[in-house]
């Protein structure tokens, strides 16, 4: 599985609004400027996200999309699933010997862990962190 720029455009749209928690609907015309993205295609991605409840949107002249949920009730996994399908890194492996399946299944398997276990919360504030402390944090 290669994680796409639907899958990384979306967990940018879901950090961001995840640093926004609480204080209201962010325009995605304010997301897209902010990260030099288009606000076309985020429009294409807020739709899945919505339609799966992971934000919600508000109409109106101070409207846009908010988190319906804390960021710590949020995984990154959540989000990559509705916008990439079902994560697994590789395809057949029926066909394979016994011992290139079991790797395959423990690779995807930490793969979906990592996934799963990170947060918004913690992708918001390891922003926080790596800025005090000079840490780098890859997914």
């Amino acid at each position: 599985m290669k994680v796409s720029t639907k899958g990384r455009y979306g967990l940018t749209i879901m950090i961001e609004l995840a640093r926004k928690y609480g204080e209201g609907p962010t325009p995605l015309k304010a997301i897209a400027k902010d990260n030099d993205l288009s606000e076309h295609y985020l429009e294409q991605l807020a739709a899945p996200l919505r339609n799966a409840g992971l934000i919600k949107s508000v109409r109106g002249a101070y409207g846009g999309y908010m988190l319906p949920r804390e960021p710590k009730e949020i995984s990154a996994g959540d989000i990559i699933r509705v916008l990439e399908g079902p994560i697994a890194l590789v395809e057949g492996i029926e066909d394979e010997e016994p011992a290139k399946q079991a790797l395959w299944r423990r690779v995807t398997e930490a793969v979906k862990e990592v996934f799963d276990t990170t947060t918004l919360e913690d992708l918001v504030n390891h922003d926080k962190d790596t800025q005090q402390d000079g840490y780098m944090f890859y997914i």
